[in-house]
């Protein structure tokens, strides 16, 4: 096992090669201990240098309605309010605390998204 820091891309090419070599590597096992390590180094290579940002909280909505099969029709039953619905989706209403908790238990997005700025 011959395991370094990923400091360049070059370091992160060679990881994601090596990692794909011993990629069945059974746990416990030199070559699993290294899959094990390699793995960390990479996450933190990528996390570092490809961060992913949280969603838009009206387009992380849009998407959970989509992957529910719901409507505005659905969305505004949980927000009581058809127009309010409507509001939310095309951005002319900021979302409340009420609405985000709400959305929140309803459409299982993390409330954490849901506060963003927008």
């Amino acid at each position: 096992m011959n395991i370094k820091p990923i400091k360049t891309e070059a370091d992160y090419q060679q990881a994601l090669a090596r990692l794909e070599e011993i990629f069945d590597a059974v746990p416990g096992t030199p070559e699993g201990d290294e899959l094990e390590v390699l793995s960390l180094l990479i996450e933190d290579y990528e996390e570092k240098h490809f961060p992913i940002e949280a969603p838009d909280p009206v387009e992380a909505i849009k998407f959970r309605m989509e992957q529910l099969g719901m409507t505005q029709k659905d969305l505004a039953r949980i927000l009581g309010y058809r127009s309010r619905a409507s509001e939310i989706l095309n951005k002319k209403r900021k979302l409340t605390l009420d609405m985000i908790r709400k959305i929140s238990r309803e459409l299982h997005i993390p409330p954490e998204v849901l506060i963003r700025e927008y």
